[in-house]
């Protein structure tokens, strides 16, 4: 027999429920459980290979997603993934913070077995729900023999966890993977992976930090931007107030930054806080910044993920 496939819910818009029938906006996240999910798609069996495991996790709309979820997914995750009987885990998710999430997971998890994360951009009750179908294709891929590591996958396209982004608040293809392309796609069957052959698997950068989660307190690490007519206020006050461990200044065009913001993050790392710089083009990659600059650059990472990363860093050190 095949090994199972676990699913672990957490709520999110493929799980939202609205009072007006039909209707793909105004609903409310995370309503259904994740045993009704899965009762919903009966194809889901013959999907997964194997035996199918369903388990609550939470029920949030993933804008609330919090530090202390993080640590449970990634606790149930780790439990899941020792289990020489489990073949691969899914995880339901909402679409707002899902590429943190999964970059999350991409830093700590071991990557010998599939982690595949999945949502929706319509609620479970709307007139032509798109999250059964996603369900569908997650668990399938959780079951591709050669599949593995931290996957994402939507509207049948296959996402790697350092590419995806969410690049539509409407639209059902609203993930995408920039310039490094989609790992694959879900044509009704097994995965079509981009170039014949799934990626190679890469070693989790902070994978020793992962057991140690629940014992280590969270960095307080903010995210700033840069604009026309940014000044430095916000990091000042910050760091008077000493609530903030990282910064994270999501810059203009190739990692630029304006000069009264520039000057705040000089006197904020100056007086101890680790300050990222990433770049706010959703497209393309920023060179690495020089050895000798005030701060660490996050090439190819949104904001957001660089914040991750950051976060990461501090507790890992």
């Amino acid at each position: 027999m095949a090994g199972k496939i676990v699913v672990l819910g957490t709520g999110g818009t493929i799980a939202g429920t609205s009072d007006v029938p039909g209707a793909s906006v105004g609903y409310t996240a995370g309503q259904l459980g994740i045993a009704q999910l899965l009762a919903a798609v009966p194809q889901l069996a013959q999907a997964a290979r194997g035996p199918l495991v369903a388990e609550q996790l939470a029920q949030v709309d993933s804008k609330d997603m919090t530090h202390a979820l993080w640590e449970r997914l990634v606790q149930r995750c780790l439990v899941h993934l020792a289990d020489e009987t489990v073949a691969g885990i899914v995880i339901t998710h909402g679409t707002d913070t899902l590429e943190e999430t999964a970059w999350l997971l991409h830093n700590l998890l071991p990557t010998h077995k599939p982690v595949v994360l999945t949502s929706a951009m319509r609620p479970a009750t709307a007139l032509a729900p798109d999250g059964p179908q996603n369900l569908l294709d997650a668990v399938a891929l959780a079951a591709e023999p050669d599949a593995h590591g931290v996957l994402a996958v939507a509207a049948g396209v296959v996402h790697g966890a350092r590419e995806v982004a969410k690049m539509h608040p409407l639209r059902l293809d609203a993930f995408a993977s920039g310039d490094g392309g989609p790992l694959g796609w879900m044509d009704a069957g097994p995965v079509r992976w981009a170039h014949a052959r799934a990626p190679e698997a890469s070693v989790p950068r902070h994978g020793g930090l992962a057991a140690r989660l629940g014992q280590l307190a969270w960095p307080r690490v903010q995210i700033v931007l840069s604009h026309a007519g940014a000044d430095g206020s916000v990091v000042d006050a910050l760091v008077t107030a000493g609530v903030v461990d990282g910064l994270v200044a999501a810059a203009t065009g190739n990692g630029t930054l304006h000069q009264e913001l520039e000057q705040a993050l000089t006197r904020a790392a100056a007086a101890g806080v680790a300050v990222c710089v990433a770049s706010r083009c959703p497209q393309g990659r920023m060179l690495a910044l020089p050895p000798d600059a005030p701060w660490s650059s996050a090439p190819g990472l949104s904001p957001v993920k660089a914040r991750v990363s950051l976060m990461l860093q501090l507790m890992d050190r």
